[in-house]
C-alpha cells in the first residue's frame, strides 16, 4: 500500500505535470471516481493548468488555476492511492498501462493515474474549504510532526503503539511498513502502551520516525534494504538485520506485523 514516501513520490510526479495547459482528459474507468462524475471532472480541468500540488499523510492535492496562481475558490483534484494507485508522467505516444484508469492530456505529456484495485481514487473538490473539510479529521502530516506533540497524540490513545501509529487520526502518512521500521528502529515491542513510554521511548521514537521518513521519502518508496526491517519481512524465518535474532510475526490492530524479540523486548 503507498504509504508516506510513496505519495511523497508521486507528488514529485505531479509537479512535473504543473504548470502544462490541460488539453483533454480521458475517464478510461469511472471507477476510480469519488462522488464526481467523467463530465464533471472533464469539465473542471479542460483548458486549467495544476498548480504546485501538496501532500497531507497518504492524501495529494492538485489545485487547479486559470490564471497565474490557484485562487481558493477554484477546485482541486484530490488523490488517494488505496492499496495499488500510482501516477505516471509520460510520453503521449507511450503504449497506455491496462490498469490506466484517468489520463490527464497536456500540451506536452500525458499525467496518468493507474490503479489495479480501485479501492480509491479521484476526488474534485469545488474549492478549498472542501479540501479542507476532506482532509479535516486527519492528524498532522508525520513528515512535520515534533516530538512533544507525538508524544501527546500518542498519550492521549490509550491503546498500543502500533495500531495508534497507524491511525490516520492521529497521525498521517504511516503504513504497516513504516510503523514496523520506526519501532524497530526505536527498540519498542509494537504491542506497548502509548501511555506507558517514558520520555526516552518517545525520544527515540521521534528521531527515528524522522530519520526513516526523510531516507525513504527521498527514494519515493518504503525500501527494502538489507540493512531494514523492511528487506527482511518477506524472508522465510528471516533474521534481524540488527541482532541476527529469528524475527516474529503476528497480527497487531489487524495488521501483519514483524518485530525482534531481543531489540524490541515486551
Amino acid at each position: 500500500m503507498p504509504e508516506l514516501p510513496d505519495v511523497e513520490g508521486f507528488r514529485r510526479v505531479l509537479d512535473r505535470a504543473a504548470g502544462h495547459r490541460i488539453e483533454r482528459v480521458d475517464v478510461l474507468d469511472s471507477g476510480v471516481l469519488r462522488g464526481v462524475t467523467a463530465d464533471a471532472l472533464r469539465d473542471a480541468l479542460t483548458g486549467q493548468t495544476f498548480a504546485t500540488p501538496k501532500r497531507h499523510g497518504k492524501w495529494l492535492v492538485a489545485p487547479v488555476r486559470s490564471g497565474r496562481r490557484h485562487r481558493q475558490a477554484e477546485p482541486s483534484v484530490v488523490f488517494h492511492f488505496g492499496m495499488t494507485g500510482a501516477l505516471a508522467w509520460v510520453d503521449g505516444n507511450e503504449e497506455r498501462h491496462r490498469h490506466d484508469r484517468v489520463v490527464i492530456i497536456t500540451t506536452s505529456r500525458e499525467l496518468r493515474y493507474r490503479d489495479l484495485r480501485k479501492l480509491h481514487g479521484l476526488r474534485l473538490a469545488p474549492d478549498d474549504d472542501h479540501v479542507a473539510d476532506l482532509l479535516g479529521e486527519l492528524g498532522p502530516d508525520a513528515a512535520g510532526l515534533g516530538e512533544a506533540e507525538l508524544g501527546k497524540r500518542l498519550e492521549v490513545t490509550r491503546r498500543r503503539l502500533k495500531p495508534a501509529l497507524m491511525d490516520q487520526t492521529v497521525v498521517a502518512g504511516l503504513g504497516n511498513l513504516l510503523a514496523d521500521e520506526i519501532l524497530w528502529r526505536a527498540r519498542i515491542h509494537p504491542e506497548r502502551g502509548t501511555q506507558d513510554l517514558t520520555d526516552a521511548d518517545r525520544g527515540r521514537l521521534h528521531r527515528n520516525l524522522r530519520t526513516v521518513l526523510k531516507r525513504s521519502s527521498r527514494a519515493g518508496r518504503v525500501p527494502g534494504w538489507d540493512t531494514w526491517l523492511t528487506g527482511h519481512r518477506d524472508d522465510r524465518d528471516g533474521s534481524c538485520p540488527r541482532c541476527g535474532t529469528t524475527l516474529r510475526r503476528a497480527r497487531v490492530g489487524g495488521r501483519s506485523t514483524v518485530w525482534c524479540p531481543n531489540c524490541q523486548r515486551d
